[in-house]
């Protein structure tokens, strides 16, 4: 598979799920996952899991998340007669780089790697480089790796290190208040970056690649507009970080792979340094908005970019589509998502119909009956995708023309070709993403095309038709799509 198909899993609700699905597994940990499950995520196609959140939260990050009190009304909406006890703190509070016990530890997750792996399954975990925990131990015996003062400053706080009081940040970006249950990593600092790579490649050992939380942190132009308000005494690390750190582990293991969450249109340019995907949030934006006409400029705009992009509807830390557009907006957004080159992207409950956000500061998520009509979409696409050539082979992002000359609804098809190395048969991804039809006319590129008829099925319909290989080259395929129309068409000769 050229193209990855992740799926996002909160690793502490999965296990508490796990453990209540199956009654007499009171002690399940990430090692004794049933073979069920781990057989369901092949079935379905995909090729990589991130297993969000198996790092430890201390004592004092808990502190914060339980104390907070937006937060707790969060809780409220996301878990309904929640207890304290539920609080565990968030995920991205790293105390240390040790799966946590809550979770079976390093042992069960390098026995869930081998389980994955023998089913073609990837494991990438979350790597947090912009800030660490309250608990963490550098805090006391490395304060100078954090961005800090001997004295106060404005939004620190103090802390009792081994070599005397400091004055450290809370991890932030440019735009909002500190994160409270974090401490701010200062990579102006060359033992910081190294400090940092040394972690990096720790995490590397226990998994096939690593989601970066908020990767652009870390570039330096970033860097500077948040932190130049607080003076250095020493010569600041000059270069991108990410360069060497993406080059370093992959020098030592190839095919590594790195994901970047990233906004801001940096995207690109953390690609440039090393990672293999980046979020594509503004697809997510364009559906969760309901844009149809913006999406096409976008991901043409973006060419061959779009093979480093990660597509997604859902992810921890976006409310669940299923609750936020419509059911056939959803069904074509998803035909789209997973039509597209780069990563397709997936999330637990996604394929449920999930609705309540699930706060990642909580040990379970809340219990939802299944919606039978969304598992019903899923069941039907997943199948459909698996058997295509769709993320595999030769990709092409085709330009839809007018039907004709005063119908500009073109702009709101979106068309993606697959054809696999070597083979004549290829697929065609079609979406309208408009609350109205829409009519285009396209010309195919594959190989093959003219001087025979072709045969154009619907993977996901009843749609059978039958055309001429020399008109699809010159004049083009006619398309009339009624309102968030989505077609996988299987195209193969007479």
């Amino acid at each position: 598979m050229d193209h990855p198909l992740l799926y996002e899993i909160n690793a502490r609700h999965w296990i508490s799920a796990l453990r209540k699905k199956y009654a007499d597994q009171t002690t399940l940990s990430l090692g004794s996952v049933p073979e069920a499950e781990l057989e369901a995520l092949a079935e379905k196609g995909f090729t990589h899991l991130w297993l969000m959140g198996v790092w430890p939260i201390g004592p004092k990050s808990r502190a914060q998340a339980l104390d907070h009190a937006d937060l707790r009304r969060e809780y409220g909406n996301a878990l309904p007669g929640w207890t304290d006890a539920d609080v565990l703190g968030s995920p991205y509070a790293v105390a240390a780089l040790q799966v946590s016990p809550l979770l079976g530890g390093d042992a069960a997750l390098a026995l869930l790697r081998k389980r994955l792996a023998k089913r073609g399954i990837k494991l990438i975990l979350d790597f947090v480089p912009n800030h660490l925990g309250l608990d963490h131990e550098w805090v006391l015996t490395h304060p100078e790796y954090f961005v800090g003062q001997a004295h106060f400053f404005p939004d620190s706080f103090p802390v009792e290190t081994a070599s005397g009081k400091r004055f450290l940040a809370h991890g932030k970006d440019p735009y909002f208040p500190g994160w409270t249950d974090t401490v701010q990593l200062d990579y102006r600092r060359p033992e910081t970056r190294e400090a940092m790579a040394g972690l990096l490649e720790g995490i590397a050992q226990k998994c096939d690649g690593v989601r970066c939380d908020m990767a652009m942190l870390l570039l330096e132009e970033v860097l500077h507009r948040t932190w130049s308000h607080v003076p250095v005494d020493f010569e600041p690390a000059r270069g991108e970080f990410w360069q060497a750190a993406t080059a370093r582990v992959k020098a030592a293991q190839p095919g590594f792979l790195f994901l970047a969450e990233a906004y801001w249109d940096l995207e690109g340019r953390l690609c440039e340094l090393g990672f293999d995907y980046a979020y594509d949030k503004r697809l997510y934006d364009f559906i969760e908005h309901d844009r149809p006409w913006d999406m096409q400029p976008h991901l043409l705009g973006l060419g061959t970019a779009n093979a480093h992009r990660a597509h997604f509807l859902e992810n921890h830390d976006e409310p669940r589509i299923a609750g936020s557009v419509g059911l056939e907006l959803h069904r074509a957004a998803a035909v789209l998502a997973l039509g597209l080159p780069g990563m397709r992207f997936l999330h637990e409950g996604q394929f449920e119909g999930a609705r309540r956000f699930a706060r990642v500061q909580l040990a379970r998520r809340a219990e939802e009956p299944l919606d039978g009509v969304v598992a019903q979409l899923y069941g039907g696409l997943l199948p459909a995708f698996k058997q295509s050539g769709v993320g595999r082979g030769d990709y092409e992002l085709l330009v839809p023309g007018r039907a004709w000359d005063d119908n500009p609804t073109s702009q709101c098809i979106n068309i993606i070709q697959w054809q696999r190395t070597g083979q004549e048969e290829f697929d065609l991804v079609v979406v309208n993403l408009a609350p109205h039809r829409a009519q285009c006319r396209v010309r195919l590129t594959a190989r093959g095309l003219a001087g025979h008829g072709w045969i154009l099925s619907d993977r996901l319909g009843e749609e059978r038709w039958e055309r001429d290989g020399t008109e699809l080259v010159t004049t083009g395929l006619y398309l009339d799509l009624e309102a968030r129309g989505a077609r996988l068409f299987s195209v193969s000769p007479c």
